[in-house]
Formats: structure tokens, sequence, C-alpha cells
């Protein structure tokens, strides 16, 4: 960006983003029939929020309803349809899904606009969820017009085995990354992801027609190479930024593993569809048994290692496996600051609390070198002492919400 500077100042001299650089800040936010919450609001100011109170309260919900208002199933993935207020049992009133909404003042670099998200439920039998965005009350035509303006990355304690469990959490980690800074990789994805299904369901059912396997293989190849394109140009950005650390937070070696990888890094796109054409072709029968699609960028890796120690991230300690992904999360939020003009959130669930004093200091300095609206949430008030005045505090408790003085 034009009017970007840095100084070599701050954890591992990682540099400050110029202080007019704009920031994604929350000022108000409202929940309705969310999780634990029958209706919620919060008035905040740009600070950081420190969300503080017993396991249980309905912290990481406050956090959760914060991650849809971007792009994607929010950081717990789940239904949309069992998002909704559930009563003390365990059941919904009326048996079914029950409807919900997520409403936030947004300010980035001096205006405000008003972004609301929800499940519509309308009462059709077996009707698919479905979510309804509004932006300063208009519809969105899609998700990543909502991604153009507003974004954000998280840590929660979910993503603690992120390096030992498949691959398939790794490469949603690095899609999501990707997304904050370049929201457009949202199109490919979708199109490869129906065009995956596609194809696996003509496998399922038996198809025998070439036509119609062949169209629905070249869609697939054509939109999973611009996926692997698009994850191999990011990361290429990205590695530079997560590979020199930050302070006491280690350097990431971040690669891509994959048969697609390897035909990119041997040749251009267009020979790697090719290639990719032809490997679904000859490999339908063998997939028909398999009933799944054997080739693709949805079978690809994200490869991680610490860049002192020289080892895979998997045989890290659980410590270094945190910071590592503490290291990769900033730096692209680092990114994104340069590419986009302003910092997004950060969703910080219960990450101070699993960091020595050493390193708790330096991601709260991180915090504000960055300049960004950080949420975090913690069972002990103490943990966030050091940040001050810096940070605006709030009591979680029964699903009551008290501004802490």
């Amino acid at each position: 960006m034009e009017n970007a500077t840095r100084e070599s100042r701050g954890p591992g001299g990682a540099g400050n983003l110029d202080q007019e650089m704009a920031r994604i800040a929350v000022r108000r936010l409202s929940l309705t029939d969310f999780r634990s919450y029958p209706f919620v609001r919060l008035e905040t100011d740009s600070r950081p929020v420190v969300l503080t109170g017993p396991n249980g309260a309905g912290k990481t919900n406050l956090l959760e309803a914060l991650s849809y208002l971007v792009p994607g199933r929010g950081l717990r993935r789940a239904p949309l349809s069992e998002v909704g207020r559930v009563d003390a049992k365990g059941a919904n009133d009326g048996g079914g899904p029950r409807a919900w909404a997520v409403a936030a003042r947004i300010e980035r670099g001096g205006t405000e606009m008003d972004v609301g998200t929800g499940y519509l439920q309308n009462g059709a039998e077996n009707e698919r969820a479905r979510r309804v965005i509004k932006l300063d009350g208009a519809p969105a035509k899609n998700q990543a017009e909502l991604g153009r303006q507003i974004s954000a990355q998280w840590l929660t304690p979910q993503m603690d085995r992120l390096f030992l469990e498949g691959p398939s959490a790794r490469r949603r980690f690095i899609d999501r990354l990707i997304l904050g800074f370049d929201p457009d990789h949202a199109g490919p994805l979708n199109a490869y992801e129906q065009s995956l299904r596609n194809r696996n369901r003509l496998l399922r059912d038996g198809a025998s027609d070439q036509d119609w396997f062949n169209s629905v293989e070249d869609s697939l190849a054509s939109h999973g190479v611009a996926v692997a394109v698009r994850r191999r140009d990011a990361i290429a950005r990205l590695g530079p930024l997560a590979a020199r650390g930050l302070g006491p937070f280690p350097g990431a070696i971040i690669s891509l593993g994959g048969a697609l990888e390897d035909w990119l890094a041997a040749g251009p796109a267009l020979a790697a569809e090719d290639q990719m054409r032809q490997a679904l072709s000859v490999s339908r029968q063998k997939d028909a048994a398999a009933n799944g699609t054997s080739i693709g960028p949805h079978r690809s890796d994200v490869l991680v290692s610490h860049s002192d120690a020289g080892l895979e991230a998997a045989r890290c300690s659980t410590g270094e496996q945190k910071a590592l992904l503490v290291s990769i999360v900033f730096a692209a939020a680092q990114l994104q600051a340069e590419d986009r003009g302003h910092s997004p959130l950060l969703l910080l669930d219960e990450v101070a609390a699993h960091l020595d004093d050493t390193r708790r200091d330096a991601l709260f300095e991180l915090v504000g070198e960055l300049g960004a609206q950080a949420w975090m949430t913690g069972t002990d008030e103490a943990v966030f002492e050091a940040l001050g005045d810096a940070a605006q505090r709030f009591r979680i408790d029964n699903g009551r919400v008290t501004p802490v003085d």
C-alpha cells in the first residue's frame, strides 16, 4: 500500500503499520436468539475487547457471532439451523430450527456501516438452511461482497490440534487466511466445491454418459487449478512474513503439498489443467469404488515447520504449535493491512491463558502494533492486567454481559 510505512521496532522487528492505518472495529453488537443469548447488545469503542467469565458463560458464543460477520461458516463451522438459541433442556421451543440474527455497527477508516446476518426461517418443510446478509439494510449479492467490506482472523482452542489431525482442517485454515486479504478467493473455491459434488454424484449414481463426465471434469480442472494457483500465490507472499517470526513467536515455514502443486511447480497452469483432466478421466472407476474424487486441491496439504528448530509442526510441543499459529495469523493480518488498508478483527479465544508471561506480553504488544480491535476471552481477569486502559472489559455470567470499569 502506498502510504504504509514500517519501523524496525516491536517484537522481532516485525514493524509497525503507519499510525494512519485504518482498522475494522465493532462499535455495537446485537445478538437475537443466538446460542445462549435471547438478546444482548454491547456498545464498544475501537480499543481491544476483553471478555471474562466462568467456563460455559457464553464468551465463545460472542466470538462465534462476530465470526458470522465475515464470509464462511463461522469459527465453529456449525450448520446454520443449529446456531439458534435453545432452552435450558437443550430444545428449541417448537422442536425445529430457530431463526437467529447478528447485527453490528462497523467502523472502518472513519466511516460506519451496518452489517446484519442470520438464519432466515420461512417454515417450509425440508427447506435448506439459508443465510441472509445485509449491508446498510440492503441485501448482499453473495458472501464475497461481505468479505470486501469486513474481515476477521481467529485462533481458538479447537485449532490446537491443527497440525496433528488430517489435512482438511489445514486447508480450511489457509483458505480462511487468504480470504482475509483476497475475498475473491471465495469464487473459485465455491465453484470447485460445487463441481466436486457434481462429479461425486455422477460416480455414486453409476453414470455412464461420457460427455457429462467430460463437462464436469473440465469445470473441476479449471476451478481446481484456479484454487491451487491462488493458494500458491498467497503463500508466496505470506511465507516470508510468517518465516521471520515475531519476537518470542517462532518463524513458520509454510508450503503446499500435493499432485496438483507438483504439476504447477513443473509447468504453466494450462498444462496443469490438462494433466488434471487426464488424471480425472482415467481415475473414474477407481474413484467410484472409493466413493470420492482422489485428485485435486481438496487432497492437498498445508505443510508447516518451525524455522529455528527445523522440525515439522506436528513434531513440536503443544506450546510451540500454538506459537507457530500466532506467527501465521498475525503475518496474515499484517499482509491484509498492507493490501487492503485496514487491519482485520482478531478473535482470540482463550489464547493468552495458554502462553507464558513473555509470549503473553508479546501478544498484547503485537495487537497494539497492528492497531487491530482484538476480542479476547479468558476465565481470569488477571491475565489481561498488562493491557491496562488500552482495552475495554466486559464480564459475562449466566447470559448477562456487564461492562467492567
